[in-house]
């Protein structure tokens, strides 16, 4: 259980820290950044799979490069949907979704011990 707490609050810092590095993301406070972190991973666990097999030719077409299609597009919706989250653009939702996992994975990897 404090594995998953620990893993949210890095989410939201790696959300945090996206609006620094991807222009025209923004986050209103870390609050809004955790709620946000929290409706990305529901959306990851439960819209992304259908899509992903929605959407399996073309993927197979592109060799694998539309999920990057599919993060974005999520990441872009979630920032419609929140108050205080925006995501302006498909492709800063494209990059904001790449950048945000790139962070999230190394901040997971420093602190979260893998026992």
């Amino acid at each position: 259980m404090l594995k998953l707490l620990i893993g949210w609050v890095l989410s939201g810092l790696a959300l945090m820290g996206v609006t620094y590095i991807v222009p025209g993301i923004q986050v209103a406070s870390f609050t809004t950044a955790l709620i946000a972190a929290a409706v990305i991973g529901l959306v990851n666990m439960l819209i992304k799979p259908i899509l992903v097999v929605l959407t399996l030719p073309v993927t197979i077409l592109t060799l694998g490069l539309f999920i990057f299609v599919i993060n974005g597009i999520l990441f872009w919706a979630v920032g419609h949907f929140l108050d205080g989250f925006v995501v302006k653009t498909l492709m800063a939702g494209i990059i904001g979704a790449l950048v945000y996992s790139v962070i999230s994975w190394i901040l997971s990897a420093i602190v979260i011990d893998k026992d």
